[in-house]
């Protein structure tokens, strides 16, 4: 998610917090219980970050993914950050409702253009096409059995014509404001550009940090639908039907819910905590990039590791982290690594002083 140490967090912006207050209060008109309701009772105020996020620079991000399987998890709640390698995550954790918490608002209104992909979105090929523009196959059928690299054929095709495009962005926009969500006129431009981006770079888009090109070791959209686990095994959510048909059917049931919220802020986890205690659900998974790096060695970390605890979680809740830099004993060819920590390790080893130096935190288990 996050990159280099170089950068840091930037102060809560004002201007953001103000639209978030104002978005917030008309929101709260919503029934408790939809997806706009829950969208404003968990969110608070939002922040920046000099990045845009809208794919992941952590290559490494399916080497989790057999300890995810390990685990066993059927149902409970996945927490995470980011932009879609959430949905990689959810489709092997498979939990009951999903939240995707970050501090940035910007990621909610992408959010809603990944869901309104699923809602107009009957396969993963289907998917795949219109977030990047491409023309949707026909007929749709033989592609539920498509491996990777057909999908990437097919994201490589010429892009749809204007007028396509166009009615395209009509029935995203729809779809979009039939959410519930009260977004201003911006917020509608904001994520139209976010799916140009994907339309103009397809499969060679990468993260991208403010003034700054991309780093050499950041990988494409195209290089994280290719990407593998340690085994060869391939787990991104586009790269079976089966996966995708499990991130889709959360979305539709309106399940997979973004969230404006700092993790060791005051609102967002402790309003999703008391929502999960209210469901009788517990956190299987919680995935938190390298946010750690950030807040480590303040107030703040512990704060957040707090607020972790007021989660319901069991002995097999996990957290799935990236490392960065100096840190990663990544691989060859990879400038993170990723590493998952019982959730009660985390806690119960910062509290017994295990974890004073983030170097202690960020090393292999």
């Amino acid at each position: 998610m996050m990159g280099p140490t170089t950068r840091r967090l930037l102060a809560c912006s004002a201007v953001l917090g103000l639209a978030l207050l104002t978005t917030t209060s008309r929101a709260r008109v919503q029934a408790p219980g939809t997806f706009a309701g829950h969208v404003a009772a968990l969110s608070e105020h939002g922040g920046f970050f000099d990045t845009d996020n809208l794919i992941s620079n952590e290559r490494s991000y399916l080497h989790v993914v057999p300890d995810l399987r390990a685990a066993g998890f059927e149902g409970g709640a996945y927490i995470g950050v980011g932009p879609d390698q959430n949905f990689s995550y959810i489709a092997q954790v498979k939990p009951s409702i999903a939240f995707i918490v970050d501090l940035r608002r910007d990621n909610l209104l992408l959010h809603l253009l990944f869901k309104a992909l699923f809602s107009l979105s009957s396969t993963r090929a289907e998917y795949l096409a219109q977030l990047l523009g491409r023309p949707v196959p026909a007929p749709l059928d033989p592609w539920r059995t498509a491996d990777a690299e057909a999908l990437a054929k097919l994201a490589e095709g010429p892009r749809a014509g204007p007028e396509a495009l166009a009615a395209l962005r009509t029935r995203l926009d729809d779809t979009i404001r039939a959410f519930g969500i009260p977004l201003s006129t911006e917020d509608m431009a904001t994520i139209a550009r976010f799916h140009r981006r994907f339309e103009d770079s397809g499969l060679d888009l990468q993260f991208e940090t403010t003034g700054r090109a991309p780093q050499p070791y950041y990988p494409t959209y195209g290089d994280l639908l290719l990407e593998r686990d340690r085994r060869g095994q391939r787990w991104n959510f586009l790269a079976s039907e089966e996966a995708f048909q499990t991130v889709r059917d959360l979305q539709r049931r309106d399940l997979v819910i973004p969230v404006v919220g700092d993790l060791s802020g005051t609102t967002a986890l402790a309003a999703i905590g008391r929502l999960l205690a209210s469901r009788g659900e517990h956190a299987s998974a919680v995935y938190v990039s390298n946010v750690e790096f950030y807040l480590f060695g303040g107030a703040r970390f512990s704060q957040y590791l707090e607020n972790l605890s007021r989660l319901p979680h069991t002995r097999r809740s996990l957290i799935i982290r990236a490392v960065f830099g100096r840190f990663a004993r990544s691989e060859p060819g990879y400038g993170s690594a990723s590493l998952v920590q019982p959730m009660d390790d985390l806690l119960e080893g910062y509290r017994d002083g295990r974890f004073r130096a983030y170097q202690e935190l960020a090393a292999p288990r």
